[in-house]
């Protein structure tokens, strides 16, 4: 029949698949994208920028969370407290640099003992 179009089998419509999924990320790549469009940094947004932008939060959360967890685990304590992530940050160099004027709140200070 003509004017049909591609049709997927038996009519079975195909099962919606989200940005963030296709790219095998966590972070939400449609509400980054939305946030970039919103927030006026250009007039238009690439579509592969979201998803490269949700890639490089993911993978810096995954790195803060791992070595706050490892603080937290130094400490003998199974909860990650603002103090574990100030001390997981503070103690990784490349981290260190990226957020040197950053303050986190409740994070206290680093110990200097020589």
């Amino acid at each position: 029949m003509a004017g049909r179009g591609k049709t997927l089998g038996s009519g079975a419509a195909k099962k919606a698949q989200s940005r963030s999924s296709k790219a095998g990320l966590q972070f939400p790549v449609g509400r980054i994208a939305r946030f970039l469009k919103a927030g006026k940094y250009a007039e238009r947004v690439g579509a592969g920028a979201p998803v490269y932008l949700a890639a490089v939060l993911e993978y810096l959360a995954a790195e803060v969370l791992e070595l706050a967890g490892n603080a937290a685990r130094d400490n003998k304590k199974t909860r990650i407290v603002p103090r574990h992530i100030q001390l997981a940050v503070r103690n990784d160099e490349e981290l260190s640099k990226l957020l040197g004027d950053v303050t986190i709140a409740n994070g206290g200070v680093m110990p200097n003992i020589p």
